[in-house]
């Protein structure tokens, strides 16, 4: 008996291991597309090297060469509580991970009872003999085996290693996205800094034509009116310092959320713009290459494993489940007979369950797995599509950025000209008072927007690294 039991055992483990209903996951074609741009784009600005490859171990945000600015990012990196939150999740569904495997192999148990019964012996047909009440012990073990003979078991362990794939790819992405937010937020405090500075330098050379002219005023080469223009230009200078104070302050307390601080527990580095140097190239992944390193995109793409694994979850229900079952228990009256032999009990043998009528519930559960699939590939084309998208965007405004900062930088010079030789006219009486104040403007606008450009190419590398998936480990 035991022999029929074994081949039968050993029958149906063979069958179990030739058949998994649904369908396998085919990883989705890396795009043929050589580049980023459309026709008609601005030509790649000549540090970007589309293509290139790269063996340097280093985190993207030193390619700016400040030790600030590294430094503040690795303090992010340690304290930002999204992160501490997305490293929690990842453990988590690791766990699950394992306890569907362990849920998918052989399990015991263990089990003890003590009933109080009362035994009815008219059932029996005993008459004339009341009937007693007694008191049972027991203690046994149960095995059970599911052979998985549709592979519905071992598509539940496909799609949780599926998600456990994608939360990691999650979790990878929250990682970049911070050192991006922080590298941005610091070049926009940078930035407001520099402005502040040269604001003050404008608000002093205001002071300067006032004395100026005050000077023509009491030699009397000019009315008492004359000063009233620069003194207007003076306070719209001024008015304008609390507006970047405020933005300062925000920067800040920005920085200080990004990495795991209160405000009134942490202080933001003071990192000057001209500090974050340029790098000398950029080397950008070919969009064949960054659908296999960006990790939206790899979680998009391990999502729909899980959607297809699904499937097949959904169709292996419809069939008949087998196992193997077994038990060993050990039953008597009282308990010091509960551990001789004639107490014992066992059983051992193969179990089948078919669906027969569910009102269409399994078919439905498996169109709707069926539709969570194709929604995940729709999903998957969507994230590519944007990541694409993003790096063409940024890849524009990099070549752009550079030629309006090569602008900006030749306009601030000669602004800047413009205004010292008015000012040197003026004292010497060769001059108007109106041209001193106009070339003033003009200088003013030039400086301020030269900062805006500086601050503007130094903000579109740093997201086109993070656009790239560049590295941030270090490793």
């Amino acid at each position: 008996m035991s022999s029929r039991l074994l081949l039968l055992a050993a029958s149906t483990l063979a069958l179990a291991a030739c058949t998994t209903v649904g369908q396998d996951f085919q990883r989705p074609a890396a795009p043929g597309a050589a580049d980023y741009a459309m026709a008609g784009d601005p030509a790649a600005s000549p540090v970007a090297i589309l293509g290139a490859e790269t063996t340097a171990t280093q985190q993207w945000w030193t390619a700016f060469n400040s030790p600030d600015l590294d430094a503040l990012v690795t303090q992010a990196l340690k304290g930002n509580p999204t992160l501490q939150a997305a490293d929690a999740a990842l453990a988590r569904v690791a766990e699950l991970e394992r306890a569907q495997r362990g849920e998918s192999g052989p399990s015991a148990s263990l089990g003890g009872e003590i009933q109080r019964e009362r035994a009815n012996t008219a059932a029996f047909g005993i008459e004339g003999f009341p009937s007693p009440t007694i008191s049972v012990f027991s203690i046994g073990t149960r095995l059970r085996y599911d052979l998985d003979l549709f592979g519905g078991e071992r598509r539940k362990d496909e799609t949780v290693a599926a998600r456990s794939e994608a939360q990691r790819q999650r979790t990878d992405a929250a990682y970049l996205n911070l050192t991006g937010a922080v590298v941005s937020r610091a070049i926009e405090l940078a930035a407001l800094r520099a402005q502040l500075d040269a604001l003050d330098r404008i608000i002093n050379v205001d002071n300067e034509t006032i004395d100026m002219i005050q000077r023509g005023i009491q030699a009397g080469g000019a009315p008492a009116s004359a000063v009233n223009p620069a003194e207007a230009q003076l306070a719209e200078d001024e008015a304008r310092r609390p507006a970047i104070l405020r933005r300062i302050s925000t920067a800040r307390h920005a920085l200080a959320l990004l990495v795991g601080r209160a405000p009134s527990d942490w202080a933001a580095p003071e990192i000057d713009l001209a500090d974050m140097i340029l790098p000398d190239s950029i080397p950008l992944s070919l969009p064949s290459a960054l659908v296999r390193r960006r990790p939206d995109i790899l979680a998009a793409e391990a999502d729909l494993h899980a959607a297809t694994a699904a499937i097949g979850v959904a169709e292996a229900a419809r069939y008949p489940s087998l196992s193997l079952d077994g038990s060993f228990v050990l039953t008597a009256l009282h308990p010091e007979d509960l551990f001789q032999y004639d107490s014992s009990g066992w059983s051992v043998g193969p179990s089948i369950t078919a669906p027969i009528f569910n009102g269409g519930a399994l078919e439905a559960r498996q169109r709707a797995a069926e539709e969570a699939a194709t929604e995940a590939d729709a999903i998957y084309r969507q994230t590519v599509l944007a990541a694409f998208v993003q790096v063409a965007d940024l890849m524009s405004a990099l070549s752009t950025d550079q030629a309006l900062l090569e602008a900006q930088t030749r306009a601030r010079v000669v602004a800047d000209e413009t205004a010292r030789l008015a000012a040197l006219a003026y004292e010497n009486g060769a001059g108007s008072l109106l041209q001193v104040i106009d070339a003033q403007r003009q200088s003013q606008r030039a400086q301020l927007a030269s900062i805006d450009a500086e601050a503007l190419l130094r903000a579109d590398i740093a997201a086109l690294y993070v656009a790239t998936a560049s590295d941030w480990r270090g490793e």
